[in-house]
């Protein structure tokens, strides 16, 4: 094995160069240039991984102050908080969520004013409330954002997925600043609601796909756009999580179910969807993934974070043709393995672009011979190949003969700033009006393409898709699936 090394330092950061001449196991990847990048603490998070009625906000909030037993609390240390925003007042932020993810994010802007923090689980809004004895803490995030006003200027959204744009459209429409997790809806539908609402109200938006801050991200997006590896007509996104069935918890949704403890108030984390029965563990917290009612299973959790590359490298939006395919759909549950074929057309005058998702029991071991880790993307080009994932990136050549030719690569100038912060980036934005890289109008086309796949999936149709219109023109079933019905008080539209 012919190995070389070196140091490249762009922005400041010090990248590692390798290049090998000859395969390395297959538990890894295949031979090519490799250049990493490190990621930030906050980013690697991402990977770790009847209703009671009678349970009253009076009551909820006032075993607060008798010191009820906290349950799990989420990732509060080991995150670094986000540097200072520009001289000036602080943000007065209030907080959806305050655990998991939500956590995370309340690290990240906590160098601003957290005067607002609403829970469904009373013990985790206690534990952020001992972290910020001064805010203000509601159970109902409809009741935060009437009672607040002009009290907050921005609001951070950490839930399930199904109150994602419930939460996020009220909170724009009475004219705040929004962070939601992603992905940023439940439907395609609610995707494309929420981002025309964010641009009528001029509100500054982001979408927590931390990686897209990363120094990886913007080293690969400029190689692409170089045309280091030709033009790009086909792109593999895979992720090997498995958010999906379990034949365990079958009938789950029409059982009779077990009585919600008395720290968690069932009917508001049911907030818009069914009332269906409380299992302990089968759905908060976290689980909620595996279910259609409240999550998209891995497509829907982690497709944001990569199919983001290929989107901002290429300039992709819409998909025209969609299909996939996996096992036999379940009513309930999301599939343990997916497989998502899109189309997009070209951009800039360029051939059209064949994008293929694959999760859980479906990820390659190879992609055009190449083997690849459990996570990753891979560009096809007509010059070449490039794998990347959150930490760095590796060219290959199309063959095993031609995997030579990047052994004396050298990157592009760098031409895409260095990143602030992702939640940095917000908080600039947010008091001077600067720009974010995860708009909601960039990650709302995002999330509609992304949730587009299980659609597909569901219908089992080979979707030909109209974005305009959102309408599937060759089958009206799809219809069910890009949008849904809501529970009385909780509508969007």
């Amino acid at each position: 094995c012919v190995l070389k090394e070196s140091s490249l330092v762009k922005n400041g950061q010090k990248a590692r160069i390798r290049s090998t001449a000859m395969a390395v196991p297959p538990a890894t990847i295949g031979p090519g240039v490799e250049i990493k990048f490190p990621i930030s603490q906050s980013l690697r998070k991402i990977d770790s991984m009847p209703h009671n009625a009678s349970l009253s906000r009076r009551r909820f909030l006032k075993t607060i102050g008798r010191g009820a037993t906290a349950v799990s609390a989420g990732f509060w240390t080991g995150v670094a908080p986000a540097a200072p925003g520009p001289s000036g007042s602080k943000l007065n932020i209030g907080c959806v969520g305050t655990a998991g993810r939500a956590a995370a994010d309340i690290n990240q802007v906590q160098t601003e004013n957290i005067v607002a923090l609403c829970d469904i689980d009373l013990g985790r809004l206690r534990a952020a409330k001992e972290r910020f004895p001064d805010a203000r803490t509601y159970v109902d995030y409809r009741e935060m954002l009437e009672a607040e006003g002009d009290k907050i200027d921005a609001v951070v959204i950490g839930t399930p997925d199904h109150s994602h744009a419930p939460a996020t459209i009220r909170a724009i429409r009475a004219g705040k600043h929004v962070y939601c997790e992603k992905p940023l809806s439940h439907t395609v539908h609610e995707a494309r609601l929420v981002a025309e609402a964010a641009q009528k109200y001029s509100v500054v938006t982001q979408l927590g796909t931390q990686v897209h801050a990363e120094d990886n991200y913007r080293r690969v997006v400029e190689v692409i756009r170089s045309g280091t590896i030709g033009g790009v007509t086909d792109v593999h996104v895979w992720c090997g999580k498995n958010w999906g069935y379990r034949q365990d918890w079958e009938g789950s949704l029409s059982g009779k179910g077990e009585l919600p403890p008395e720290l968690l108030n069932w009917d508001l984390w049911l907030g818009p969807a069914t009332n269906v029965p409380y299992w302990p563990g089968r759905f908060h917290p976290a689980q909620w993934r595996r279910w259609w009612l409240f999550g998209q299973g891995t497509l829907g959790d982690m497709a944001c974070h990569f199919m983001d590359l290929p989107f901002w490298a290429l300039g992709l939006r819409h998909p025209v043709l969609c299909e996939a395919e996996g096992p036999e759909v379940h009513p309930e549950m999301c599939p343990i393995g997916l497989t998502v074929r899109y189309k997009f057309p070209g951009t800039g005058g360029g051939s059209p672009v064949n994008l293929t998702w694959y999760d859980g029991q479906n990820i390659p071991k190879e992609i055009n011979g190449q083997a690849v880790p459990p996570n990753g993307v891979m560009f096809v080009g007509s010059d070449g190949m490039l794998f990347s994932d959150y930490g760095g990136y590796r060219l290959f050549g199309l063959s095993e003969s031609d995997n030579g030719k990047f052994v004396d690569f050298q990157p592009p100038e760098p031409t895409i700033p260095k990143s602030i912060g992702h939640h940095a980036e917000w908080i600039k934005a947010c008091k001077d009006g600067s720009p974010t890289t995860c708009n909601f109008d960039y990650s709302g086309a995002l999330t509609e393409a992304v949730l587009l796949g299980n659609v597909a999936y569901r219908t089992g149709a080979r979707l030909e898709w109209d974005a305009e219109k959102l309408e599937a023109t060759n089958c009206p079933a799809a219809a069910q699936y890009v949008r849904k019905d809501y529970r009385p008080g909780w509508e969007i539209s």
